[in-house]
């Protein structure tokens, strides 16, 4: 491969824009192409980035033997179409969150990837932040002992989609957060919600998932609420984690709070239920944007051949969840065991 790597963009609406401005900055990548319908947009990519070719025709993209490498910021039901073109092109894809509209799809992504040596990702851009790094991390080391539940809170008011419901488009950062903190992977799903807007999907839905051990997680989403929220609790037997995206700087604050249980088991009237509380701490964060960070690792998968992070395997397993819990939702509640088979290398 040349050592500049050139992109094509698809999609210069609500992400699109930011995709090209980080690839922009890496010094080693080039924004060959940016494609969308909308004229209005391109004039706008244009009037920014002149030297950039824009166009209404993405095949001029997956016909371009000097584009390396697609991005897609579109629509979360053109997603499979489009990344499975520019793989059958030979280009490497990143694709915007969710990776497609069902777990098929998805294991085609995969497939046709690993068939044609390509780095297929998947834009799960929580996933590179800082806090979420940190909480990785501290997990890992066992920093909150014996993990309890997970529970976090995305709510505001809008932006309503057409395409798909309040789980697909908000729940689908929480999972991807989760699965990548949390040292197991949920086994089933009970999911309820409900639309206010006629033939519109759901707008507010609360998942919960269950563990092969006693963690629980529970997630609550919603676009009609009247404040922004962004909060997640993850409790362990020794400490806990608050999460709050929308803090400025103190993102994450580990409590060395909990409880202690004494007298006997044998007995619920024997038994005494004590409580700890301890210092809080919020360790220093990296703070170079998340998106900039994952094109960076995007860029080095490339080169050097390696499975970025949020990988079409991660994408995967968000995909699964996300079909389970929608299912769960048809049928108001009831419990959906989670397809946990994994990808045939």
């Amino acid at each position: 491969m040349r050592n500049l790597i050139n992109i094509g963009v698809i999609g210069y609406g609500y992400w699109g824009p930011n995709l090209v401005r980080n690839f922009s900055e890496i010094p080693e990548v080039q924004v060959k192409t940016i494609c969308d319908l909308n004229p209005k947009l391109l004039v706008k990519a244009q009037s920014r980035y002149p030297t950039v070719k824009v166009t209404t025709d993405c095949r001029e993209i997956f016909t371009d033997p000097k584009i390396d490498v697609v991005a897609i910021a579109t629509p979360v039901s053109s997603h499979f179409d489009l990344a499975f073109k520019a793989l059958q092109a030979g280009k490497h894809v990143l694709v915007e969150k969710p990776l497609t509209t069902s777990s098929q799809q998805a294991l085609r992504l995969i497939e046709e990837a690993e068939k044609r040596n390509l780095v297929l990702m998947v834009d799960h851009t929580f996933i590179y932040t800082g806090a979420v790094r940190k909480m990785r991390e501290i997990i890992a080391n066992n920093g909150l002992g014996e993990i309890y539940y997970y529970d976090s809170v995305r709510v505001n008011l809008g932006l309503f989609q057409h395409d798909v419901n309040v789980i697909w488009d908000l729940a689908v950062h929480d999972l991807s957060i989760m699965n990548y903190v949390l040292p197991s992977e949920p086994v089933a799903v009970s999911a309820t919600g409900i639309n206010h807007v006629f033939g519109e999907p759901e707008n507010i839905a609360y998942l919960t998932l269950f563990f092969e051990s006693n963690l629980i997680a529970h997630i609550h989403v919603n676009w009609l609420a009247p404040v922004k929220l962004r909060r997640t609790l993850i409790g362990g037997n020794q400490k806990m984690i608050v999460y709050d995206d929308l803090e400025p700087s103190e993102k994450i604050k580990v409590y060395d709070k909990g409880i202690v249980v004494n007298g006997s088991s044998e007995s619920v009237y024997q038994m005494l239920i004590g409580y700890r509380t301890g210092d809080m701490w919020s360790p220093k964060l990296e703070t170079t944007e998340a998106l900039l960070t994952e094109a960076l690792d995007f860029i080095n998968c490339i080169k050097q051949g390696k499975r970025p992070v949020t990988d079409g395997e991660a994408g995967l397993r968000v995909v699964r969840l996300l079909e389970a819990a929608t299912q769960s939702m048809k049928k108001q509640g009831q419990l959906v065991e989670i397809n946990l088979v994994e990808v045939a290398a």
